[in-house]
C-alpha cells in the first residue's frame, strides 16, 4: 500500500488531539505513520500525545521545551518525512474516512501530480464554489500548474488539512518560509504547482474545526491582503517564471488581488468607514491600475456616488 507520513503540530489543542490522530489511524488503503509535535503546550497535550504513542506503534511523539512557533514546527516535521506522501494536519482538524486513500490513489495513477486537495467541511475557501460553478463536476481533476495558479488567484484555494503532497516533491521545494507566517501555505501550494501538476478531489476530505483559538480568526482586512501579496511576490521570484516566462501570469494575479482590495473597499464603504474604503482603493490601484476597469471598481464608484447624493443612506 502507499505510505503516508502525517505530521500533527499541536499547541494547546489537547482536547482535539485524540480525534485528529484516530482519524488518521482509521484511514483505509494506505499505510500511515503519525508524528505529533507538541510545541511546548501548557495544557494536557503532551500527556495525551504520550498516551496515543504508547497505544499504537504507528504514532510517535516529540515535545518542544520552548515554543518554536508554527513555521519552525512545520519544517521540523518536513525534515522527518520518508513515506511516499505527506500531510500536515493541525491537531484541531481531522480527516474524513477514505481521504488518504483517495488522495494517494490519484497520485499513484498520475506521477506528475505534486500534490492534491479536496473540500474541507467548515473551511471558508473557494473550493465549494469551484465545484458548484460547473467548472468541476467530475470526482477528480488534474490541473497544470498555471491553471491552478490562475484558479487560486489571490486567494488560497487549498484547505490545508486536505493537502496531500508527494514527499519527493516536498523535499525538492523545501519547507515553509519564516517570512510568511500568515500566508506560507498559500505560497507553498503555488511553489509546488510550479514543479508539477495539481490534483483536485471533489469530495469532503477533512474537517476544518472553527473555534475561538484559530490562528486565522483575527487576521483580516489590510493585513490579510498584504500577507497574500507577500506570498504572491515570493511565487513571482521563485516559481511563476517556470510557468509563464512572459510574466503575464504575474500581472494577472496582481490585478486579481487589486480587485479583491476593491471588494474590501466596497464592504468598508457599506459600513460607513470612508477612510478604510479609501485606503483599500489606493492599495488596490497601486497593485494594478488596470483594476480601475473592473466590475469591483465600478460597483465602488456607484456606491460612493450614492453616498454623496444621500449621505444618510447605507449602500448594499
Amino acid at each position: 500500500m502507499p505510505t503516508v507520513d502525517v505530521v500533527v503540530p499541536c499547541y494547546n489543542y489537547g482536547r482535539f488531539l485524540e480525534q485528529c490522530v484516530h482519524s488518521v489511524l482509521e484511514q483505509s488503503g494506505v499505510d500511515v505513520h503519525v508524528l505529533i509535535i507538541d510545541d511546548a503546550s501548557t495544557d494536557d497535550s503532551a500527556s495525551i500525545a504520550e498516551g496515543l504513542a504508547s497505544a499504537d506503534e504507528r504514532v510517535s511523539f516529540k515535545r518542544h521545551l520552548v515554543n518554536a512557533r508554527h513555521i519552525a514546527t512545520f519544517n521540523e516535521g518536513i525534515e522527518t518525512i520518508a513515506a511516499d506522501y505527506f500531510l500536515l494536519l493541525s491537531a484541531d482538524d481531522y480527516l474524513l474516512p477514505g481521504a488518504l486513500g483517495r488522495a494517494a490513489g490519484l497520485m499513484e495513477r498520475d506521477r506528475t501530480v505534486a500534490f492534491c486537495f479536496g473540500h474541507a467541511t467548515g473551511a471558508e475557501t473557494v473550493t465549494s464554489d469551484f465545484s458548484r460553478s460547473g467548472r468541476q463536476s467530475r470526482p477528480e481533476l488534474i490541473m497544470g500548474g498555471e491553471q491552478f495558479a490562475r484558479l487560486s488567484g489571490p486567494k488560497n484555494l487549498v484547505p490545508t488539512p486536505t493537502a496531500v503532497v508527494r514527499t519527493s516533491m516536498q523535499k525538492r521545494v523545501g519547507g515553509y518560509l519564516k517570512s510568511l507566517p500568515h500566508s506560507g501555505d498559500m505560497e507553498m501550494w503555488l511553489r509546488l504547482a510550479a514543479e508539477g501538476s495539481v490534483g483536485f478531489i471533489n469530495a469532503d476530505q477533512a474537517v476544518y474545526r472553527k473555534h475561538d483559538n484559530n490562528m486565522s480568526i483575527a487576521y483580516d482586512g489590510p493585513a490579510d491582503l498584504q500577507a497574500r501579496e507577500l506570498a504572491l511576490r515570493e511565487f513571482f521570484t521563485h516559481g511563476a517564471l517556470k510557468l509563464d516566462p512572459s510574466r503575464q501570469l504575474e500581472r494577472d494575479l496582481l490585478e486579481d488581488l487589486a480587485k479583491e482590495a476593491l471588494r474590501y473597499a466596497g464592504m468598508a464603504l457599506n459600513r460607513g468607514n470612508l477612510g478604510a474604503a479609501a485606503d483599500f482603493e489606493t492599495y488596490g490601484l497601486s497593485l494594478s491600475p488596470k483594476a480601475r476597469l473592473s466590475a469591483n471598481w465600478l460597483k465602488l464608484a456607484v456606491k460612493r456616488t450614492l453616498r454623496l447624493l444621500n449621505p444618510s443612506r447605507r449602500t448594499a
